[in-house]
């Protein structure tokens, strides 16, 4: 599957963890017109994919993400593309906003494996995932307010949302490093891990998180993506409807065998 995508490497467990790695080490995996187009197809495609029960994206090399690729053919072929394409003069999303639409409206759970620095819409793809585990040799900046630029990729929707309003105006307005143990502190991060123990801590985590019910976890993550827009009244009724569709699943019975049998549950998605 690799092969389709230039500056993507894809990989797919027996347990059904696909982990999409962006593939540009020696820019930091920083992003470039080709890279901005193919993330959102390979997280579609993973969304899509019945074998799949868990998205893990992380970077190649010592980076996550730096951004945009500040080389200047790049960023004139970006510029370029916007002046020129009257597709794009339409397109009020483009590419940043598809990064972040992808990840939050992909079926399967999305663990952002932060292995190194993530900057920009590095930091927003960070932000978009359901779940973030960093080293603790990575570092996170908006990055923007440094080269003269407001935020995109979503970073003025989802940050505030998980630090809150004032903690995010400083991280976003002073473009300062924020550190691993600070980002844990905060609740930004689920859990930091030693960089040399990096790879095998995420693998765990998502081969655990690959175990689980499927299809309860699909409806959860559908439950969780409006819960800031919707009253509690919609929210109950939302959250009724989607139980009653967990109820009778082979997964759901399953788990109740395996209580009065006191034994661990083995879901397989159905």
């Amino acid at each position: 599957m690799s092969s389709a995508y230039e500056h993507l490497l894809i990989t797919t467990t027996p347990e059904g963890v696909r982990t999409i790695t962006l593939n540009r080490p020696e820019k930091y995996n920083a992003v470039n017109p080709q890279l901005s187009e193919e993330l959102p197809r390979a997280v579609n495609e993973a969304s899509s994919d019945n074998a799949v029960r868990v998205v893990v994206i992380t970077g190649a090399g010592r980076g996550f993400c730096a951004g945009l690729d500040l080389d200047p053919t790049n960023t004139k072929a970006f510029v370029e593309g916007l002046k020129l394409s009257s597709e794009a003069r339409l397109d009020d999303l483009h590419w940043v906003g598809r990064w972040a639409l992808s990840l939050t409206g992909c079926d399967k759970p999305v663990i952002a494996a932060i292995n190194g620095p993530a900057a920009g819409a590095g930091f927003g793809l960070t932000l978009a995932a359901d779940i973030r585990l960093m080293s603790d040799a990575a570092v996170l900046t908006a990055g923007y307010a440094r080269i003269g630029l407001s935020p995109d990729a979503g970073v003025t929707w989802f940050l505030p949302r998980l630090v809150g309003v004032s903690r995010a105006n400083e991280l976003i307005l002073t473009a300062r490093d924020l550190r691993s143990d600070e980002a844990e502190r905060i609740g930004l991060v689920s859990h930091v891990f030693a960089a040399e123990a990096f790879a095998e801590s995420v693998a765990a985590c998502a081969k655990q998180l690959a175990a689980g019910p499927s299809i309860a976890l699909t409806l959860t993550k559908r439950l969780l993506a409006v819960t800031t827009e919707t009253d509690l009244t919609a929210q109950l009724k939302a959250e009724l409807a989607t139980i009653q569709k967990c109820f009778g699943t082979a997964d759901n019975l399953e788990a109740m065998r395996a209580f009065g049998e006191k034994r661990k549950p083995t879901f397989t998605g159905k």
